[in-house]
Order: C-alpha cells, then structure tokens, then sequence
C-alpha cells in the first residue's frame, strides 16, 4: 500500500526546509532557489503533538458552519510543523503537547452544486485496547 501524499514531504537537501505535501494538484512545491532534482522525498507517519493552537472566530469564506473551531500548529513526529484544523475535539480539551494523527474530512462545500472538499485535518490520537 502506498503512502497518501498527506503523509508525505520532501526535504531540499542543500536547505533545511521541509515542505509538506510536496505536491498541491499535482504541481511540485518547491523551495525558492531549489531544483526538482535536489529534493528527496520521505514518508511521515501523519502523528505529532500540539505546538500551539487558536480557536478561530473570524473565519474565511466556506467556513461559517465550522465556527468556532480550533486550528494548530502540530509538529510532526519527524520534525516538519503544519498548520490545520482540528476535529473530534472539544477546544477545552486541547493542549499544547497533546497527542494528534491525522486524518482525512470534509473541509467545506463548493459552487453551486456544493462539491465536497476533502482535506487533513488533526484528532487526538484514539486509544485502542
């Protein structure tokens, strides 16, 4: 099974920088300065912690159901941080240092027809067993 490309990043070999997904619609993101052939690409494990967080009450167009909701900054497990919503959470129960994995959900709906827009998102890491 291969990874999701939501789990997946470069890094630019000759810079520090981390990009994460590498690619958005199947156009490379790239680092300024940087050539394709300088990057490597490397699976991430999708799970982090909580480095800091907000909860969001002037939100963007698309996103007025959602409100409130809480938007963190997760640093991955293998070092890059993203930003993104978080789900399946109550905002008081968030913390800084709080275990997340991510997950695939609905980001909003689109035109007239209203398309679903799916995206990743964070929730606590579930305890099995």
């Amino acid at each position: 099974m291969s990874t999701p490309a939501s789990h997946r990043a470069e890094t630019v070999t000759s810079l520090t920088n981390t990009t994460v997904p590498p690619e958005i619609d199947g156009v490379p993101q790239r680092a300024a300065g940087t050539m394709a052939g300088s990057n490597i690409a490397r699976n991430l494990s999708g799970r982090g912690v909580v480095y800091s967080y907000t909860l969001m009450y002037n939100v963007p167009q698309g996103f007025e159901e959602q409100k409130p909701y809480t938007v963190a900054l997760v640093k991955l497990d293998e070092g890059p941080m993203v930003t993104a919503q978080l789900t399946d959470v109550d905002h008081g129960a968030v913390a800084i240092g709080m275990r997340v994995e991510m997950v695939t959900r609905k980001l909003r709906e689109d035109g007239a027809e209203g398309q679903i827009i799916y995206g990743y998102k964070f929730r606590p890491i579930l305890e099995i067993g």
